[in-house]
């Protein structure tokens, strides 16, 4: 049985992530995001009431589901799926928990402890029984989740599920184990009792097996014809005489042999009770290899989509625009004010939202403004760009763009004691790397890159990479304060009409006030830190106010 709520014709099987991805969710943000998944919004009456502590089983599970990109084909089957479990919420959290109870259930009965440990024993039996009643347990749940939800589902991959579970999982399997469950009951719990209205009941086997008369009168040749459990008033050991006499006559009167478990026949019977309860078990066997991983995927392909819907409350919570993504082709990006996800999630505030169209150019340059918001729409492009492939929704009106498997960002860093040379060496060293693991259809984010040495060598570095990039068809993200190289590239531009460049700035209003806005303009011959250093000795310059974005 398999889910298939990820991928259209595959489960997960742990594939490969973005190369770096260390270097992606660090400079992206991205662990606030994989933690905000893991938190449910809890609203009454429209208004946040609360948050819930975080789950870790979610919040590990978005990130690997996230940073593992996928094909435009999968984002559109994930993104139907996602679109029925933000129409009805309480279905994908019934569905997580679900999967979790069962799973947690299964843990109480030694599942880790794994199958071969004490192999052939009645316990292992008794364990398997109760395995069984589980998985029974957990499906006939599960299919009847799916059915309260059928009639809301237009997703392939739900009505899929649901054709596959009525499938092999029919109401006639599920009759035919029920009825096994019921008969092997006495086994599993043959010293529980159950309250009835008039008294209390007891489970006790009744098993009917063929035999032949060997030598010496011994038995042999058994041939287990019915197993089953009589469930019958319990009289305890300490009831007199009448009382079992008449139980040992009741049990006459339906031709069957009642044994003592004395010394000479208890460990025969016993033995004959586990052979036939072993055998009915053992017949559940393709069963159990049907259904022993389907809980463990239902629970991790869940959990994405109930992140997703948390992540959900979040943009409302902040309101922020969303949508569902658009792939187009791979030298696509356009957006309609798009917003920085992860800083409205860690300053509980909305951003300044941008509007771009880059599609048919594979190099974007953005200067300008010291503290304009540069960097701030960078990190904006990246994490929609990762949420998109892999079918999430993001913080824009409209978003459009290729898909970039070979996705890398390559943010300065600050120097720290764990770094064995320089900056300029780091960065050399993580920009090798990057070049070494680039593949068709591949985006790099360039922020602030080779800014640690001086302005003309910074400059030269960056047009050397920047130009051997956009030629070898690699789609290049840059915001830089090297205006050398910016000018270069931009004259270049302005020379060749099929250079294949655009270039933002951080808008600067007069007096210095920032709006945190890209707009298309040519590289400057300043960054405009004068801005700051009035802001600073001034006491707050022309406006001081910068909601949150810094560049």
């Amino acid at each position: 049985m398999k889910v298939y709520l990820l991928y259209p014709q595959k489960e997960w099987l742990n594939p490969e992530p973005y190369f770096d991805e260390k270097a992606i969710v660090q400079d992206l943000g991205l662990k606030t995001l994989f933690l905000a998944a893991a938190k449910e919004v809890v609203k009454e009456d429209g208004k946040v009431k609360r948050i819930r502590e975080a789950d870790l089983y979610l919040e590990e599970t978005m990130k690997k589901v996230v940073m593992v990109p996928v094909e435009a084909e999968e984002i559109l089957y994930r993104q139907e799926i996602l679109r029925d479990c933000l129409q009805e919420e309480n279905f994908i959290r019934s569905l997580y928990e679900l999967a979790c109870d069962i799973l947690d259930q299964w843990d109480r009965l030694g599942r880790r402890a794994g199958r071969k440990a004490g192999e052939g024993s009645p316990r292992v039996l008794v364990t398997k029984i109760h395995v069984l009643q589980l998985f029974v347990t957990g499906l006939s749940r599960l299919k009847r989740l799916l059915e309260e939800y059928g009639g809301k589902h237009y997703s392939r991959g739900f009505l899929a599920l649901q054709g596959r579970l009525q499938e092999e999982f029919s109401d006639g399997m599920e009759r035919t184990l029920k009825k096994i469950l019921q008969d092997v009951a006495f086994y599993a719990n043959e010293k529980e009792h159950t309250e009835s209205v008039n008294a209390p009941m007891e489970n006790r086997p009744r098993i009917l097996a063929g035999c032949s008369v060997g030598d010496g009168l011994k038995l042999c040749h058994f041939r287990l014809q019915d197993v089953a459990t009589d469930s019958r008033k319990y009289q305890s050991s300490g009831g007199n005489f009448l009382e079992r006499a008449q139980e040992y006559l009741g049990i006459r009167g339906k031709n069957v042999v009642y044994v003592n478990r004395d010394a000479s026949l208890g460990g025969q019977t016993d033995l004959l009770e586990y052979t036939g309860v072993e055998y009915i078990v053992s017949c559940c066997e393709p069963f159990f290899k049907a259904f022993e991983k389907f809980f463990d995927q239902l629970r991790f392909q869940a959990a994405f989509y109930r992140g997703a819907v948390n992540l959900r409350a979040y943009l409302e919570r902040f309101q922020l625009p969303y949508c569902y993504p658009a792939a187009g082709s791979g030298d696509c990006l356009k957006f309609r004010e798009l917003k920085e996800f992860v800083m409205s999630i860690e300053q509980k505030m909305t951003p300044v939202g941008n509007t771009c169209d880059i599609e048919g150019k594979s190099l974007l340059v953005v200067t300008g403004a010291n503290q304009g918001g540069k960097s701030t729409f960078l990190r904006s492009v990246g994490i929609a760009q990762v949420m998109f492939q892999c079918g999430l929704m993001v913080a824009a009106e409209h978003f459009e763009s290729g898909v970039f498997p070979f996705f890398f960002t390559h943010f300065t860093r600050r120097e720290d004691s764990a770094m064995n040379s320089g900056r300029l060496d780091e960065e050399l060293g993580r920009m090798s790397q990057i070049i070494d693991h680039l593949g068709q259809n591949s985006m790099i984010l360039l922020n602030e890159s080779f800014a640690s040495t001086t302005e003309k060598e910074g400059s030269v570095i960056v047009y050397d990479i920047v130009r051997a990039l956009t030629e070898a068809g690699v789609k290049v993200l840059t915001v830089t304060h090297l205006l050398s190289f910016a000018r270069k590239v931009y004259q270049e531009a302005l020379q060749d009409p099929d250079f294949g460049a655009v270039f933002l700035s951080a808008q600067r209003m007069e007096g210095g006030r920032r709006t945190y806005k890209m707009i298309a303009h040519a590289p400057e011959l300043t960054s405009f830190g004068l801005d700051l250093y009035d802001e600073v000795i001034g006491g707050g310059g022309a406006d001081g106010n910068r909601v949150g974005q810094s560049s």
